[in-house]
């Protein structure tokens, strides 16, 4: 017979063994789980956002900070136009100009006659003072011939150039006069067209030209003589751009950096954040070369080959843009750095033979190094026990310097990267010397890496 206690439906395993305190906590942990994720998703959602403007906010930053350059440091701007007075293209240009200017000044008819009642005076034939009456094309193509020729020499001369330096260094209105349409430099906006001056010849000139057959310096274009580059009726707003650019430049890429730390601060994964971030920016400032590109093509398309040569207007262009193009090229080599970084630092498959290749390669350094009796010892030990801090150390160190570099460039960046990664395996040698490099000095996934 059945005892009372045995008697009544049978109870399910899970009931029977789970006492209340359990089954209540159990209660409480689903809210909470949910509030996590929830939180979890607004904290991606949020550093989304902050890292998609910075991204969009990039090209155009660099782009400020250049213009900002060009309006506020009287340097950089001689620094962009000095090799204009050296370019072979600008050089036929302005000779072409001012030749042509000088040639329009003489009266060449006026000429042939004087030379016509001197050989009659003379009682040459007839024939010849005929000839001389009717020689102005002659006379024109052999005056154009050797004005050319001076003013060909006064404009490849290493006076011009120097000339051509002192006058854009002369005040910080020329500096910004490209931007700003202000005062009186190298490239000049005029309503609907931009200018090349070509002004800054006319003194060496004169001190070449003057006492030479049939031209004077009176007879020398003037001071305000200019070279059409390009005439286009937008170039008014693209001047109203790029000083808006010059007013943001010390602000914007400051902006960008803060929005990207914000970014990368609310992220919960932050290491992809970066990456991604800096996969971005990289993709941003191709774009910005490729855009940059395009521009030049519809510069050189808006020039008539009957006013400027396209070969002039290229090399103005391409001479005025190219610290420009350097910075985004900056940018760009920055980013695929960090985007590296990021992927070296994670649990990947081919990230983890690096750090594990480079681990046993120091230890091996730092092995030979005690054979040899250099064993490091406090001083190793305290740089086994800090290696994530000198890590992190060098790394601030080598971005304080790209910070502190007033106009970084690609170059500058690789020599960084190596220097940062040359002292920090330095490090890793020394603390590997402690114990003749038996064991490894780097971590072969980091504590702190994501599945």
């Amino acid at each position: 017979m059945d005892s009372p206690a045995d008697s009544g439906p049978p109870q399910p395993p899970e009931k029977r063994g789970r006492p209340p305190d359990a089954a209540r906590r159990a209660g409480d942990e689903e809210p909470r789980a949910a509030a996590v994720i929830r939180h979890r998703r607004l904290r991606t959602c949020v550093a989304a956002v902050l890292l998609t403007l910075a991204v969009l906010l990039a090209p155009v930053g660099v782009a400020a900070s250049w213009a900002s350059s060009q309006i506020n440091d009287v340097d950089r701007y001689a620094q962009t136009v000095a090799p204009l007075a050296r370019d072979p293209a600008v050089q036929d240009a302005i000779t072409d100009r001012v030749t042509d200017e000088v040639v329009a000044r003489v009266d060449v008819h006026r000429l042939s006659e004087y030379l016509a009642r001197v050989l009659d005076d003379r009682d040459a034939p007839p024939f010849l003072v005929d000839a001389a009456r009717s020689s102005d094309g002659q006379l024109r193509s052999a005056l154009k011939t050797g004005v050319r020729y001076v003013v060909d020499k006064a404009v490849t001369s290493d006076a011009f150039a120097q000339a051509w330096d002192l006058a854009n260094r002369g005040a910080h209105t020329a500096a910004a006069n490209l931007l700003t349409g202000d005062g009186v430099g190298a490239i000049e906006i005029k309503g609907d067209a931009v200018e090349l001056d070509v002004g800054v010849v006319v003194e060496e000139m004169q001190e070449q030209v003057i006492g030479t057959v049939l031209v004077n310096a009176d007879q020398i274009p003037g001071a305000d003589t200019s070279l059409v580059l390009l005439r286009n009726d937008r170039v008014s707003e693209v001047r109203d751009t790029v000083r808006w650019l010059g007013v943001l430049g010390p602000w914007l890429p400051a902006t960008v950096v803060v929005l990207a730390g914000t970014g990368l601060w609310a992220a919960p994964s932050r290491r992809r954040a970066l990456m991604g971030a800096a996969v971005g920016t990289g993709v941003a400032m191709c774009g910005l070369l490729v855009g940059l590109s395009v521009l030049r093509q519809l510069c050189l398309d808006a020039v008539s080959p009957a006013v400027t040569s396209h070969a002039a207007v290229a090399a103005v262009y391409d001479t005025l843009v190219r610290f420009l193009r350097q910075a985004t090229a900056t940018a760009l080599v920055i980013a695929v750095v960090v985007a590296l970084a990021g992927y070296l630092y994670g649990p990947g498959r081919g990230a983890v033979a690096v750090r594990s290749a480079a681990g046993r390669g120091v230890g091996a350094v730092g092995a030979a190094l005690v054979r040899r009796g250099g064993d490091t010892g406090g001083a190793g030990t305290w740089l086994r026990a800090h290696g994530r801090l000198t890590t992190v150390v060098v790394a601030a160190a080598g971005v304080l310097v790209l910070l502190l570099w007033s106009y970084p460039t690609p170059a500058v960046v690789v020599v960084v990267l190596v220097c940062v990664l040359l002292v920090r395996a330095l490090l890793g040698v020394l603390a590997a010397a402690h114990d003749g490099g038996g064991r490894r000095t780097l971590p072969v996934t980091p504590p702190d890496a994501e599945p």
